[in-house]
């Protein structure tokens, strides 16, 4: 079995000030070859790998604290502390670097750094005892005893002489028994005497003063000396916040009196801290480093005390899900668990990861479902602080837990819908809560966070669960806010949805721009990072439609957070999106906001130019055409910006390579285009996308492909006949002149003669605003032939093709 005397911790000192733990191992003193010199080892105890090397320097100044505790700096702003299981153990150590430095064991530290100027004052000064000397404890010497400490506050070598003299023969005790003398006396005098010299002992930053100053004796004394600072009139009333205002509540009797007298300490040392002592200046900000590890040390023992109680905990949960419970232990039970929670943050990550495991065993998820449900403010509130610290502790832990509850329960009150509720119903004007709440909802449906290699489907399984249970219960507010019964198909979501309660009567609390705003918010990030989920969400819901509908709204912000809304899903290039755009007409209500925001050069109208120039820029060919198509008459007009007639010209361009195409296609004579046919019915499949490229002189072809177009010829002109001719697929071939119906492709068999404009048909089957033109009838052109199934080869084709634009209707 391991010694336990040598058993350690190993911390560094992190740039925020605060210790992070290293690990926990054995610690030794040995000769190192590498370093040339005694050093202190110390070697993990789960798998014996190297945690500590340092060479015990002669110049290095260690300092002992709490008799558990060596800290010392090996380099500028590398800290370093050993805290031991026990005493001995430290003592051990303490020993063996004071004898490698030729120090006294019984001083707290070795040495100071020091600069010349003090080497040479001390040198001057006869050193007459190890000590200081401090004058005897007297109420006519206390002037006196404050002049000593004050002035040796700037030297570090007499500080820990002083110390040291003070920690002998019960001096501070004495000191602080003058004190209710002083009180008794009502000597003002004295009493800002005893301020400024508890003060200074303070400043002196020595674990061994703490431990007598902040003992169960002292402590309420030490607090009495400093309200009488001279610098105020009239005395604070630190002491009797602490007795009577400040009441220490036990949720579940705490039996261990070392835990509950830790606790009282750690309390009254932090309003010491944060309180009465005035904020450090910054020569001395490092005159309390002690004082912040003395808090330290404590939260992490009293959280470590109260996570090995599982009888403590498992009583804590038991009345806290007890319907019997009475609101008010209710509340004291969910303000422990946030203390609780706050205090955890102190530990390090692999202790942290032992205290959230041990609360998930125990049911905080289910615990914390029933009270963020509760009508109590206080409650919720702090329900929320503890669901904060959860999640940010363990996403996947939560996601885990959610999941599982459809199996268990309906959907009005799973966790995620209960948070969207008190988010949706946050009584805060400014939304504080609201917002909250958003973050840890994000955090929860983000991607980025689902990526753990031990579980590649939680992801998917997370989102589908997501927008099958929740997403409804999100947009409720959003959708009872634009309902449009002319345009809409679910003109009753605003109360159709409002089940069991779960979310307010939106006609009695209507929703809040801001409330809308953090909504659209949510939706934006789930259009960046969930792909398909939200895409057919949107489809179904038609929502782009709605969320558009606050473009009208009087908060220019709100309108911006619809435009976002449409800016991101523009962004995703996804034709399936400008389908959905174009066929619904969506980019009205923008353009009439442009058009009403008139001339006005603000944000709204920056935004909107640049989704249009994002178009442009992208060259998105099927938003141009409907762009241009439908409401260039109305755009053209504005020029203090070259956005719409760059739009203007990336459809004349587009229109132009379209007719290039379209006549290099069917520029050919009868005999050409016939064998071009019969080569592309007899060519394998994979190439047919290639069967209607320009003709291709007869040389580039095999010989035998030749003779057998000869044999062809001399068949089809024994059977020639006046009729339509019969394809090798069974259907009939028609020629006729070259048309705007042919370039539209309509169907050979309805086809107009040349003359005859055909119109244009909308990609939904919807006739066009206004006719295209009618294509001029080429003079030199040959008829075309057209099959039955053509035009589904030719829409096959522009669908592979990137340059080509959907045929639009207008």
């Amino acid at each position: 079995m391991s010694d336990t005397r040598r058993r350690v911790k190993v911390y560094t000192l992190n740039e925020d000030r605060q210790w992070d733990d290293r690990g926990t191992g054995h610690v030794s003193s040995t000769f190192v070859e590498r370093l040339k010199g005694i050093s202190l080892l110390v070697r993990a105890e789960s798998d014996g790998s190297l945690l500590l090397e340092s060479k015990i320097s002669p110049n290095t100044a260690y300092q002992k604290q709490q008799d558990t505790l060596i800290v010392w700096s090996e380099a500028e702003n590398y800290d370093l502390a050993l805290s031991f299981q026990e005493k001995a153990g430290c003592d051990e150590i303490w020993e063996k670097i004071c004898q490698v430095q030729g120090k006294d064991p019984a001083l707290e530290i070795t040495q100071d750094p020091i600069d010349e100027s003090e080497e040479e004052r001390f040198e001057e000064m006869p050193e007459t005892s190890h000590l200081v000397e401090l004058p005897p404890c007297e109420l006519a010497r206390l002037e006196e005893i404050a002049d000593l400490v004050t002035s040796v506050l700037s030297s570090p070598i007499r500080r820990e002489k002083l110390a040291l003299a003070l920690m002998s023969e019960g001096y501070m005790k004495k000191l602080l028994q003058l004190f209710q003398v002083c009180e008794d006396l009502d000597n003002r005098e004295g009493l800002h005497h005893l301020y400024e010299i508890v003060r200074g002992v303070l400043f002196l930053n020595k674990a061994a003063l703490f431990e007598v100053m902040f003992s169960d004796d002292c402590i309420m004394d030490v607090v009495g000396c400093l309200e009488f600072d001279p610098s105020l009139v009239q005395p604070k009333k630190h002491r009797e916040f602490l007795t009577k205002t400040a009441k220490f509540k036990e949720v579940i009797p705490i039996t261990d009196s070392e835990l509950r007298q830790k606790i009282h300490q750690t309390y009254r040392v932090q309003y010491i801290q944060d309180i009465i002592l005035p904020t450090p200046s910054v020569f001395e900000e490092n005159f309390l480093s002690t004082l912040t590890s003395f808090i330290f040390f404590n939260k992490v023992e009293i959280v470590s005390m109260l996570q090995e109680d599982e009888k403590f905990l498992t009583e804590v949960f038991a009345q806290l899900t007890d319907e019997a419970t009475e609101d008010g232990k209710r509340r004291e039970l969910v303000n422990f668990f946030k203390e609780f929670c706050a205090f955890s943050q102190t530990l390090q990550p692999q202790n942290r990861d032992a205290f959230f495991k041990t609360l998930a065993n125990l049911g905080i998820l289910p615990a914390l479902e029933i009270v963020m449900g509760m009508d109590d403010l206080q409650v919720r509130a702090a329900a929320t602080d503890i669901f904060s610290y959860l999640v940010e502790f363990s996403p996947s832990m939560v996601r885990e837990f959610v999941m599982q509850e459809p199996q268990q329960t309906d959907d009005d009150v799973l966790l995620i819908n209960v948070v969207i509720k008190q988010m949706i119903c946050d009584s805060d004007p400014e939304l504080g809560g609201a917002v909250q709440l958003m973050g840890l909802l994000r955090t929860l449906i983000d991607p980025e966070n689902m990526l753990a290699p031990t579980n590649k489907t939680e992801k998917t399984e997370f989102l589908s669960f997501f927008y099958k249970y929740c997403m409804q219960v999100l947009t409720v507010p959003l959708l009872a806010s634009t309902v449009d019964e002319k345009n809409c198909k679910d003109t009753a979501v605003g109360t159709k949805n409002l089940k069991f309660g779960l979310i307010r009567p939106m006609d009695r609390f209507p929703p809040t721009a801001q409330l809308l705003a953090l909504i659209l918010e949510l939706l934006t990030f789930c259009v960046e990072h969930h792909t398909y989920h939200i895409k057919t969400y949107i489809m179904n819901k038609d929502l782009l439609r709605r969320v558009l509908v606050l473009m009208n709204s009087k908060h220019t912000f709100l309108a911006l957070c619809a435009l976002r809304f449409m800016r991101r899903i523009i962004g995703q290039k996804d034709e399936y999106y400008n389908r959905y755009i174009v066929k619904g007409n969506l980019f009205e209500p923008v353009i009439n906001t442009l058009l009403d925001n008139g001339t006005r050069y603000n944000l709204l109208n920056s935004a909107i130019i640049e989704l249009f120039e994002f178009i442009k820029v992208e060259d998105i060919k099927s938003l141009i055409a409907h762009i241009i198509d439908n409401y260039y008459k109305a755009l053209e007009s504005i020029e203090y910006v070259q956005t719409f007639k760059g739009l203007k010209g990336r459809y004349e361009q587009e229109k132009d390579r379209q007719t290039l195409r379209l006549n290099s296609r069917y520029r050919r004579d009868a005999r050409t285009l016939d064998e071009d046919e019969e080569m592309w019915f007899n060519e394998d499949e994979d190439d047919d996308g290639e069967a209607i490229e320009k003709s291709r002189p007869e040389e580039e072809f095999p010989e035998s492909y030749g003779k057998y177009m000869e044999a062809k010829k001399v068949k089809e002109s024994d059977n020639k006949e006046s009729f339509p001719k019969r394809t090798p697929t069974g259907s009939f071939k028609f020629t006729f002149s070259y048309s705007a119906g042919a370039a539209n492709g309509t169907n050979g068999a309805n086809c107009k003669p040349a003359t005859s404009p055909t119109s244009a048909a909308s990609p939904n089957g919807s006739p066009a605003k206004s006719a295209a033109p009618p294509a001029t009838p080429v003079t030199a052109m040959v008829g075309l032939v057209d099959y039955p199934d053509d035009e589904d080869e030719e829409d096959e084709d522009e669908e592979q093709s990137p340059r080509k634009r959907p045929r639009l209707g207008s």
